[in-house]
């Protein structure tokens, strides 16, 4: 079956899984927290204008944060409750966000949600419920979904991804997704694709996860096609296999251009958890205020996949496992090679949290970094045939506005190069650092 596996031809890295910790580990709910903290910037784009003031009664599903202009999501309470404020909260990568702060009604009945017909509405009604149910992009970016659904008239558009890919380590989210929701899954490819105005889907799965590409396969099967043709595609198990320009040319063979979109070669990939947020957007007209997040790592008490309503603090998340346990050195928003450690557990869960690690000594390598030794390791690691070496070389000279001939803005710093360094060097700061200098 090896030989048949289908992959992207130019770099990549086979990381240690270590998904063992979770991966038959079925989706349970959180308990509802006693008080949410909603950040009103979960999306790509502008942030949300709060709908709500102080002690405004809001229920579960309401909207509460609005874009006036520009790209971003409508944001919505996760919780029954009273708006406790308006302020600021800890934010994962911008320190500090704006924020709506709900005191949940431990007495409210939990919001049933009714499946109706979608086949009969049109492409705009299916848009308007996609966007006004805030889906964006969960697997990791946040773009607005009724926008990437939304083509420019000339984009050629003939093909349909579903990343299921998930090749970070840690991150079962989207396998247990695959194998508890593989119906919903697929209508919602079906809805995309009514919304594309296209008939091919094919979703992407790692062969590591066999038991979700057979689920996927049975759910394909079991669908009535309505002229939709929607296969299974097993890929190779590498590092990053889930990034979109290397899936596309994983399954399809084209090459998205430098600085080009998917569209731009005829194709529009979505996550397979994004997809089933737009089922539920559509067929039950639920908006996207919980999620499936793993929580794992050796420095948890109890690795867990669980639903969280978003805002749920991370506090509050590892206190429900039991703790954390002594040997506790790391946490980490997201996958080990693109999440972003932080320094308090005040953090709260936005749409696009993937999976919280706790992670222990033995987990991470904390060894100081060395200098170049010009190996060229990292060269051949990049996917995307950058010069990840040059790059920190030159930000370490006080160049880093410089590194534009090096590709640094073609880099969706995926973290190869820095895995592969044999000088342990942060490549991937490097990068982070010399794109901020080189737009200034």
């Amino acid at each position: 079956m090896n030989d048949l596996l289908l992959t992207f031809p130019k770099g990549g890295v086979h990381p240690p899984e270590r998904k063992d910790l979770t991966e038959h580990s079925a989706v349970e709910p959180l308990p509802i927290p006693e008080e949410v903290e909603i950040l009103l910037n979960q999306h790509f784009g502008a942030p949300c204008n709060p709908l709500v003031k102080k002690k405004d009664q809001v229920a579960e599903g309401d909207a509460v944060g609005e874009v006036d202009k520009g790209l971003g999501a409508t944001i919505h309470a996760s919780v029954t409750g009273s708006v406790k404020g308006v302020g600021l909260s800890a934010h994962p990568i911008a320190v500090k966000a704006p924020s709506i702060l709900i005191q949940t009604d431990p007495s409210a009945e939990p919001r049933e949600w009714q499946p109706s017909d979608w086949k009969g509405l049109s492409r705009e009604e299916l848009l308007r419920r996609i966007k006004n149910a805030g889906i964006v992009g969960i697997g990791g970016a946040g773009f607005p979904t009724h926008v990437k659904l939304s083509p420019p008239p000339d984009a050629k558009v003939d093909t349909l991804i579903l990343n299921g890919a998930e090749c970070e380590p840690y991150l079962t989210t989207d396998h247990r997704l695959m194998l508890e929701h593989a119906e919903k899954i697929v209508e919602g490819a079906k809805i995309i694709l009514t919304v594309l105005g296209i008939k091919d889907c094919r979703i992407g799965i790692e062969a590591n996860k066999l038991d979700a590409i057979e689920a996927m396969k049975t759910a394909c099967g079991k669908a009535s096609p309505n002229g939709f043709n929607v296969t299974v595609v097993p890929l190779k198990v590498k590092y990053p296999q889930g990034s979109e320009k290397q899936l596309i040319q994983s399954i399809t063979g084209r090459r998205v251009p430098g600085f080009g979109l998917p569209f731009d070669v005829g194709v529009i990939v979505q996550n397979v958890g994004t997809t089933k947020a737009i089922h539920d957007a559509v067929v039950l007209q639920k908006p996207l205020y919980e999620k499936v997040v793993t929580v794992s790592g050796r420095g948890i008490a109890r690795p867990a996949n669980l639903m969280v309503r978003i805002g749920t603090r991370i506090s509050d998340i590892a206190s429900y496992l039991g703790g954390t346990l002594p040997g506790l050195a790391k946490v980490v928003l997201g996958g080990p090679m693109m999440g972003f450690a932080v320094s308090t557990l005040d953090i709260p869960v936005t749409k696009t949290t993937s999976g919280i690690l706790f992670l222990t000594e033995d987990e991470i390598d904390a060894r100081p970094y060395g200098q170049c030794i010009r190996c060229g390791w990292c060269l051949d690691a990049c996917p995307m045939g950058l010069l990840p070496n040059e790059i920190g070389v030159y930000v370490e000279a006080g160049h880093a506005g410089d590194t534009s001939q090096f590709g640094v803005f073609e880099c969706f710093e995926c973290g190869c190069c820095a895995y592969a360094c044999p000088a342990k060097r942060p490549l991937v700061q490097f990068i982070r650092l010399a794109k901020m200098k080189a737009k200034k």
